[in-house]
Parts: structure tokens; sequence; C-alpha cells
């Protein structure tokens, strides 16, 4: 039977971390409402102790949003979490992500403690934090660099007072994805009271490897993935939520499902990035511009013969528009004639050999060969064989 990944999305708090990001309590609204349209299972709306601003935006979501959990984050200290009930108080299905760093870096210079009063200070979060809601999420913050033993005794520990979900956040993106499946194994295997809560991936983006790991998080016996519309995030950013979906998706033979509507996808994207004030990148996976665009002979020619020769998903299916055929310099004939047929002319292969060439001087000339270049290629074409 397949299994459901639980899908929490983090673009209305870590995404809004990005700097230029900020935003206001009618967009977070705008976008809690698309992400829960889009099928994501818990929205992190905010921080609610940070500010004003971000305690009324977790607040008003809480009141509109039907479907998804709304989760709030906090650290691990008491007015934080008071903070973050108060502003679930009306959440159909509201949860306190609360937590500490657990690693000996972030022990020893951010908090100047031991491990023993980490775990008594996480214990007691968890347990407030239970006070006002039922669903708990600690975060063991730089998990990705803790002592595996020692992260069994936060994780052992949380549980125990509470936690229904514990984060496994790799927060400098240290990780190799076999490091990380690693992490996520052991603590399926060596903590006993695993069973009664759920174990999430979190994972940055500072190696390039935030999706990689989080696949592999789940691999290993995470249910739960944490991610971004865009990958938005801190530093470089956060899991793409695109991607995680689309790799599940693809090898769903693997058994693992999620309830994201992968044709809202392109739509979300483009949403989050004119909201948020951040382009996506032309070659970003699933969402960017050339996600499905072909330039070069060899890749046209094979995509205009039958189009699963270079792309495993359609445009269709995550809401892009159709596949395109760019002309550059290094495309071939076949997508010259296609070209010229979406535009109406039936060339033979003679015209399309005399083109060709033409083409080719234009071509090295420019980038991209657009549509007014055709038309004017073949009117002369056309006036040259009249004569």
């Amino acid at each position: 039977m397949a299994t459901k990944i639980d899908i929490f999305d983090t673009t209305l708090r870590d995404g809004e971390q990005v700097p230029g990001c900020k935003l206001n309590t009618i967009e977070k609204l705008e976008l809690a409402l698309k992400l829960e349209a889009l099928g994501v299972d818990i929205i992190e709306a905010g921080f609610p102790i940070s500010s004003p601003g971000d305690f009324k935006s977790v607040q008003e979501i809480s009141k509109i949003i039907k479907h998804a959990t709304v989760c709030g984050l906090t650290r691990a200290v008491d007015k934080d979490i008071e903070a973050a009930g108060e502003a679930l108080r009306h959440a159909h299905k509201p949860r306190i992500h609360t937590g500490i760093g657990t690693s000996d870096s972030h022990i020893k210079a951010k908090f100047n403690a031991t491990r023993a009063e980490i775990l008594e200070r996480a214990a007691k979060a968890v347990k407030l934090a239970r006070s006002f809601v039922n669903d708990v999420e600690f975060y063991a913050e730089d998990a990705g660099r803790t002592d595996n033993d020692y992260l069994a005794r936060v994780v052992e520990t949380v549980i125990a007072a509470g936690a229904t979900v514990v984060n496994i956040p790799d927060t400098t993106g240290y990780c190799l994805p076999q490091q990380y499946a690693d992490k996520i194994a052991f603590l399926m295997n060596h903590v006993p009271n695993i069973d009664k809560a759920i174990l999430s991936c979190h994972c940055h983006n500072d190696l390039g490897l935030a999706t990689a790991n989080s696949v592999s998080g789940v691999f290993a016996g995470a249910r739960q993935v944490e991610c971004t519309i865009n990958g938005l995030g801190e530093r470089a950013g956060n899991t793409s939520l695109e991607e995680v979906v689309m790799v599940l998706k693809q090898h769903s033979y693997l058994g693992y499902y999620t309830n994201i509507k992968t044709e809202m996808l392109n739509p979300m994207s483009r949403l989050v990035s004119d909201t948020m004030r951040v382009p996506v990148q032309p070659n970003k996976a699933i969402v960017g511009a050339n996600a499905f665009a072909h330039s070069s002979g060899i890749h046209q020619d094979g995509f205009l013969k039958d189009s699963r020769t270079y792309e495993i998903i359609t445009p269709e299916e995550v809401g892009a528009d159709s596949s395109k055929i760019v002309l550059t310099a290094r495309s071939g004939r076949s997508a010259l004639a296609y070209r010229f047929r979406n535009l109406g002319f039936d060339f033979d292969r003679n015209d399309i050999d005399a083109l060709y060439q033409k083409f080719l001087i234009v071509a090295d000339e420019k980038k991209e060969i657009e549509n007014e270049d055709l038309m004017r290629m073949a009117a002369e074409h056309q006036n040259t064989n009249n004569q």
C-alpha cells in the first residue's frame, strides 16, 4: 500500500526570511488560501512572537484555513509558545512548532549550556506547547551536525513529553544524502517510542542538496517534508516543494504519494514569485522558464519525433505552458521546419535546405530567432522563388 507523505509548506515563514521578501497580512492570506488549494497538509504561517504583524498574520490565517493544519513557529521560550498558542486560538487544526539547537556547536556557542540542560529545556517547551494544542512539532536545530546518539535521546525525550512530530533539520545544508538518510534510519531504529511520532525533513540548500536530502530522508522513514515554493528560504534556500512532489510522483513505483495538485505548481510558482518579488531562475527544475524549452538540434529532433525522448514530465502535468522549440545557432532543420509550420508555411525539404543556410547566418548574429525573423526569411524566400 502506498505511503502518504505530508507536505509542510514554510513559504510564509522560512521563505519570507529572504531579504526583501517581507509579506504583509493581506499577501500572506492570499498565499495561504492558494497553498491550501494546492493541497499542502501544513502551512507554517509565521513566527508570532517576532512582530505584531506576524502575530496578526498567523491569527488571521488561522481563521480562514479550513482543511490544512496552521502552524506557528517558536523558540523553546515560554513567551514565544504562549504567543503562538494565542495566535492559533481560532485555527481548525493548530500546531505549535517549537525547538532548540542540539548540536554541540549550538549548545556551547549559542546557549552556553550542557546537553542535559538542552534535554530539560526541550521537554519543558513541548509540555507547555501541549497545554495549548494537541499537535506539537519539535525541531532539533542543526540536527544535521548533531551526534546521532545524543539526537536519539533528544527525540525520545520530546516524544515522551508529547511531541507528535519531530523535525530533523539539516539547518546548514551540511549533510550528504546518504548521511541524512542514515541519520533518519538511525532514529527510526534507536528511538524506542518513535512509533508515537512522525519524523520530518527540513533541509537547506547550501550545497545544493536540499531536495536530494529530503527525498533520501523519506526513503529512510520520514513521513513529512518541510519545503517552500520555488525553494525560497534562508541563504541558499530550502527544499523546493515542486521538486520533492514531482520526484515522488515520477518514482511512484517506490510507494510514496502526496496530496499536491501538481497542475497548480506553475501558477503557484508565478504567484509566489510576483508576490515576494523574487524571479525564478530560468533553469529551475519544474517551474523555470526553460524547464520545457529545447534548443539543441539533437534534442529538438528527438522531441519532435516523440516528446518522451527528452521530457519525463509533460507541461500540462505541472500547469506549465506548452513545450517550446527555441531556435538558436545550435538548432537543426527539423526544428526550423516545425516552427515554420506553426506560422502557416508548408515548405518542402528543398525549401528548408535553402532557408536553413540563411537561418544560420541570422542565428549567429542573434541569441534566439523570433517569429518576426522567420516571417521575414519566409517572405524573402517566396519573393526570390516567384521572380
